[in-house]
């Protein structure tokens, strides 16, 4: 199959899988708080590690058992919820001073940090693996899956700026955080069947 068919397939199976996920939602609140630029760079170089990761080392993730990988999932989940609610007590005028206050490291910094520790364990991660096995082309894959989560993080930051000027963050962060609280409900709910 040639290499850019595959790049190709494995963006569109990515997008698809990174779109209902955590770090979409992390990539949301995060393009709500910091600036868009900024907040995209962390997110960037955080997504390009875990492809890295995933391709490498990723066909480790599936000798784990799937169940635990699951529960760890939920985990991340409920994390993610606590701390958007724990930023949600914030003042959502004196939030955003400090976020335009904050410099473009400092953002890109933040950003990455959240992104990486969204993503561990994560379902893309799983996926990539398995394409990365499958095609048996690993720089098509790495592309393909770089360019699928890149997608994703600017889809959510963009969305979560437009989303900011009907809602006011307070609002965004407590529906993130139910859906996050949802998400761990139903991985937890499948990881126990």
């Amino acid at each position: 199959m040639p290499s850019l068919l595959i790049t190709a397939l494995v963006f569109g199976t990515v997008f698809a899988a990174e779109l209902p996920d955590n770090s979409g939602l992390a990539s949301l609140v995060l393009g709500t708080r910091f600036r868009p630029g900024a907040a995209f760079a962390g997110a960037a170089a955080a997504f390009a590690l875990h492809v890295v990761l995933a391709v490498t080392f990723g066909s480790l993730l599936g000798l784990l058992p799937h169940k635990i990988v699951q529960i760890a999932v939920a985990v991340v989940f409920l994390a993610g919820a606590v701390l958007v609610l724990r930023t949600d007590d914030d003042d959502d005028e004196e939030s955003r001073l400090k976020a335009d206050a904050a410099g473009f490291w400092a953002v890109a910094g933040t950003s990455f940090a959240v992104i990486l520790l969204a993503e561990l364990g994560d379902l893309s991660d799983i996926v990539i693996a398995n394409l990365a096995a499958r095609y048996h082309h690993p720089v098509a894959v790495g592309i393909g899956s770089v360019l699928g989560l890149w997608a994703v993080a600017a889809l959510a930051i963009t969305g979560g700026r437009g989303l900011l000027k009907i809602l006011p963050m307070r609002w965004i962060a407590r529906l993130a955080a139910l859906v996050m609280v949802v998400m761990a409900g139903f991985t937890l709910a499948e990881a126990l069947r």
